[in-house]
């Protein structure tokens, strides 16, 4: 008898279906290409890494800790670390409320089976972080936006404009310091009222917070956690301050939700992470970490304001940004008449320079056509200027043809 023929598709779960790579995970490829000039993905400097301090850690941990290689509880030495870190960002807490994770986005996924049941209610901004968005589309969640301001970040108005009518969401989602994609960070105002909105209503926020060490002012407005640590569960993580692949990061949250997390935790990787979490914490008891943070702030901010200065040389008279106070990002708007995924197909082809357009982060697919996100991060100063060079030649013969 003849088996009848697999249709894939018939296999998958109904979110599955429709499901694609990212514009993120696609350019990962495009951009590394040689002779590429990639402002594209959210990438450190990898000439910034501490490789002989890691190294040396690794080397250490490995020859004197028999258990480093066995599965093993949550590394206690590396909580204390994240406490004195959280310290640096404003934030009081203790070892009890943290939960290490395999990575920021580990945590993020932890939190959202957490939080959310299938069908719930999320409420976010228009233009999210796309990882976010793959994070909660199993769950075919409601989704609930808000627009967000280029200067002062997202409209808290709209979030309680929203709430007052009876909207419930499982949580909120913010990125408070160096929003992904536009590079704000959210006023200081704004900060007050959304926490007091969650306190109010009794809806948690979710804080995602990779950037806010990278911070390029004298006195960096507190993340949403220092005003109150029962309705904001903050996410750290090491990729930007240390290196990405060590893939270790961090929750802040209650501590009555921390043994639900590892039993979610466990049912996701079995305690994954236990070598790195050791090598980081050895890094961490022989390095002093605000040197190193004020190391990366300083060679970021020379590069954060080599492409600003190259934007207003480069680019058209018309095309609008903000200079990030935080982050590795600027969001550019151009004319309403461009745009830009169709310019970023010219630009691979023709100028050998990739970034992320706007619509790429868009969660209902209508904002941010006419926009892109540039990472100074991961290019030096001398590639900076020429690769804005090559994208302001694209925009001059894109507007010659209008």
């Amino acid at each position: 008898m003849t088996s009848p023929k697999l249709d894939p598709e018939l296999l998958l779960a109904r979110w599955a279906r429709t499901l694609q790579s990212s514009a993120l995970q696609d350019m990962l490829s495009a951009a590394t290409k040689p002779g590429i000039v990639s402002f594209a993905l959210g990438l450190p400097a990898p000439e910034l890494f501490p490789s002989a301090g890691l190294a040396e850690a690794a080397a250490h941990v490995v020859s004197t800790d028999l258990q480093a290689l066995q599965y093993n509880p949550p590394f206690n030495a590396l909580k204390t670390h994240v406490v004195k870190l959280m310290a640096l960002r404003g934030v009081k807490c203790t070892e009890r409320q943290i939960f290490l994770t395999a990575g920021a986005q580990q945590g993020l996924n932890l939190l959202t089976r957490l939080l959310l049941d299938p069908g719930g209610g999320v409420l976010l901004e228009e233009l999210a972080y796309p990882g976010f968005q793959q994070v909660i589309e199993p769950y075919l969640p409601e989704k609930w936006l808000v627009p967000t301001d280029p200067q002062t970040g997202m409209d808290v108005v709209a979030v309680e404009r929203l709430l007052s009518r009876g909207f419930r969401p499982a949580f909120i989602y913010a990125i408070a310091d160096g929003h992904n994609p536009m590079a704000v960070s959210m006023s200081l105002k704004k900060r007050e009222l959304l926490v007091s909105l969650a306190r109010s209503y009794s809806i948690p926020i979710i804080e995602d917070d990779p950037y806010g060490f990278l911070y390029y002012s004298d006195k960096p407005l507190p993340p949403l956690r220092s005003f109150d640590e029962n309705w904001v569960f903050y996410l750290g993580s090491f990729s930007k301050i240390l290196a990405p692949s060590l893939r270790a990061g961090w929750v802040v949250a209650p501590e009555a939700l921390l043994p639900k997390l590892g039993t979610v935790k466990e049912a996701s990787d079995i305690n994954a992470a236990p070598l790195s979490h050791r090598i980081i914490a050895a890094y961490l008891d022989s390095c002093d970490i605000e040197q190193r943070l004020a190391m990366l702030r300083r060679e970021y901010d020379k590069r954060r304001r080599r492409m600003v200065d190259v934007l207003r040389e480069q680019f058209p008279a018309s095309a609008r940004w903000e200079e990030p106070s935080t982050g590795i990002f600027v969001w550019v708007e151009l004319d309403n008449n461009v745009n830009t995924s169709e310019l970023l197909r010219e630009a691979l082809e023709k100028e050998r320079v990739a970034f992320i357009p706007g619509n790429a982060f868009s969660v209902n697919g209508e904002q941010g056509k006419n926009c892109m996100r540039l990472n100074f991060s991961n290019v030096s100063e001398p590639l900076i200027e020429d690769g804005i060079g090559r994208l302001g030649r694209i925009l001059d013969r894109a507007s010659s043809l209008v």
